[in-house]
């Protein structure tokens, strides 16, 4: 495909992934959807082998991110005959920027007509990651027969602030990479890890990959209630998984397990001990473990 001037400069920052995910990512197939000006870019797993007998799974990644956010988290899925579906949402990673809106309001409808293209009319189960949280609670509001059930992950949007704010440091001056990396590793600790060993080089050099193709800038709604509101409006079962120290729900996860219980069809609130907003990377093991009993928990009577 050969795309238009604009969407080719939006998506032209080359960065160099750590090996890791440059090995996990050979083993992946690359599909493109159109998106914006351009296209949206998919990774998928397991699709030729994976088992019809589970919906497939659709990892939405956080603002300033990408699809390396669930970098521990794929083959573990891959492993029990899943398919799995991890997209660059717009505006992030290698996908071009939606036709219009900076926020997670305009997400839903490319990605929609994504996973239309790559899936047709099968319903998903939906995970979606602080921001793709958001993500994937409009999804299920506004397209409810392509949701089977939705796991949110670290979401804000549900009317909480945290009770001290969140100081995230400015790097793009900075001209040292030192730095720069200096900087990164602070907003790291602010925001997303909360053990210090959890700020690994790997971390690091992920973050700083993704937060250089963040191309949706002004973000506001994670500051709202909007992901709560929508809530009201999703039928399928609702499960939701967030580190007991999330820098933005410390001091407030009674006020937290309230509010996602404005899903009609709430399932469950897992708490993943001594893990950040990041959980998914910080304690894989253990939070790989919660999401997949999510996935095969038969769901309760609402």
């Amino acid at each position: 495909m050969t795309l238009p001037t604009q969407a080719r400069m939006q998506i032209s920052m080359p960065v160099q992934l750590p090996g890791e995910a440059q090995a996990l990512l050979k083993t992946a197939v690359r599909k493109e959807t159109p998106c914006g000006a351009g296209s949206a870019v998919w990774h998928v797993w397991g699709e030729a082998a994976g088992s019809r007998s589970h919906p497939p799974v659709v990892l939405l990644h956080g603002g300033s991110g990408s699809w390396t956010h669930w970098l521990h988290n794929i083959l573990p899925l891959v492993e029990t005959g899943r398919r799995v579906y991890v997209p660059d949402l717009p505006g992030f990673g290698d996908s071009a920027a939606p036709a219009q809106g900076t926020d997670a309001d305009a997400v839903p409808g490319p990605v929609e007509q994504g996973l239309n293209i790559l899936l047709g009319d099968e319903a998903c189960d939906l995970v979606g990651f602080s921001f793709g949280g958001m993500v994937a609670g409009f999804l299920a509001a506004q397209f409810p027969a392509r949701a089977a059930r939705v796991v949110l992950v670290g979401a804000p949007g549900l009317g909480i602030a945290p009770v001290k704010p969140i100081q995230l440091n400015s790097w793009r001056h900075l001209a040292d990479p030192a730095q720069r990396d200096a900087v990164h590793r602070g907003n790291l600790a602010a925001l997303m890890l909360y053990r210090p060993e959890a700020i690994t080089e790997l971390a690091l050099r992920l973050h700083v990959a993704n937060v250089l193709r963040d191309r949706m800038k002004g973000r506001s709604l994670s500051r709202t209630d909007v992901l709560a509101r929508s809530l009201e409006q999703v039928r399928c079962p609702v499960h939701a998984i967030y580190g007991s120290e999330d820098a933005l729900y410390r001091g407030k996860l009674e006020a937290l397990a309230a509010a996602l219980r404005h899903a009609g069809n709430f399932q469950a609130l897992t708490l993943i001990d001594a893990a950040g907003h990041w959980v998914q990377f910080e304690r894989a093991a253990a939070f790989d473990q919660a999401l997949l009993a999510a996935l095969d928990g038969a769901p309760q009577s609402a």
